[in-house]
């Protein structure tokens, strides 16, 4: 059983993993995507997106950051894709499922999943480009306006020479409106080969129990569940494990949103720095009735100086 932490752009970055990874659960993160147009990007754009690269590749705990690229040309995505590894990437993920309109407009993430061809040459080239130690995955959507493919582009993926695909249980059209489709995921485990990672509505405990049964995916990736219950990861695992754990209590995830606040001290605006505590809070009153307290004591805050005393 393996839990992976999601890449959600401008949420989780370097710090984000650095925390939700030190309270544990997790076997390996995967980065932002790192856009690929027509040249390899120069190293500061892999640094920038992923630090960890001054690291091995690692958060500070030792936890494997995967650096996931999003383009649609199969020799440019080839060759960053080698570019990350030389920089110390341990793993490449292919972005087909970003539901972005900006995105889609210019033939990248979900709108590849039209042509499950399209998938297989880019599959291919970056398997071909990366020596075979490393593994190469791809982020998969359902479909973009539909399921009819949903089989046919994880089945190209496999062929293509992935190791193993991550499916989140929505099609592109559905956007984060409707219910993910479980029971998808089990028709695509049932016809490939390789490894099925599961994403989507994965919140809870409970909620990685049913979608286990469902969709007889032993692995997930975790996103905005991880965002919201911070320490979901290392629920699931002692479950897993027949552990006894006492989840974090307000106080606990509170302490973190200041330290990352202190984090972001020396090298952030002290208005952004406030923007991402808000940001977070959003996620967190999901689950605690607190953070709503919270962010409304520091909602008119112009920044982390002024929240210090309310955190």
């Amino acid at each position: 059983m393996k839990i992976m932490l999601a890449p959600m752009e401008g949420v989780v970055d370097s710090r984000m993993r650095g925390m939700l990874t030190k309270i544990g659960g997790y076997q390996s993160c995967v980065s932002e995507f790192i856009r690929v147009t027509d040249r390899v990007l120069p190293v500061k754009v892999f640094h920038r997106l992923s630090p960890e690269l001054n690291d091995g590749g690692m958060t500070p705990v030792g936890t494997p950051v995967i650096i996931q690229l999003l383009g649609g040309n199969p020799e440019m995505m080839a060759a960053n894709a080698n570019k990350a590894v030389e920089l110390g990437a341990p793993g490449i993920d292919i972005n087909f499922g970003c539901p972005s309109r900006l995105v889609n407009r210019k033939q990248c993430g979900a709108a590849l999943l039209k042509n499950p061809a399209d998938l297989h040459d880019i599959v291919k080239a970056v398997r071909r480009a990366v020596v075979p130690h490393i593994p190469v995955s791809a982020k998969l959507r359902l479909g973009y306006d539909n399921t009819d493919l949903a089989v046919d582009n994880a089945l190209a993926v496999q062929e293509a020479g992935g190791d193993f695909i991550t499916v989140h249980a929505r099609t592109r059209a559905d956007g984060y409106n409707f219910p993910a489709r479980w029971e998808w995921l089990a028709r695509i485990n049932e016809s490939t080969s390789i490894s099925v990672v599961a994403n989507g509505d994965i919140n809870s405990v409970e909620d990685y129990l049913r979608c286990r049964q469902i969709s007889g995916c032993d692995d997930v990736m975790i996103g905005r569940g991880a965002i919201a219950v911070p320490d979901l990861a290392k629920q699931i695992k002692c479950q897993q494990q027949d552990v006894v754990y006492a989840p974090m209590v307000w106080g606990e995830v509170c302490h973190l949103l200041f330290q990352m606040g202190i984090s972001m001290e020396e090298d952030v605006q002290d208005k952004h720095i406030g923007m991402r505590i808000k940001q977070w809070l959003v996620y967190l009153k999901r689950d605690y009735i607190e953070a709503q307290h919270c962010f409304n004591r520091i909602r008119k805050m112009s920044g982390f100086a002024e929240m210090k005393n309310a955190l």
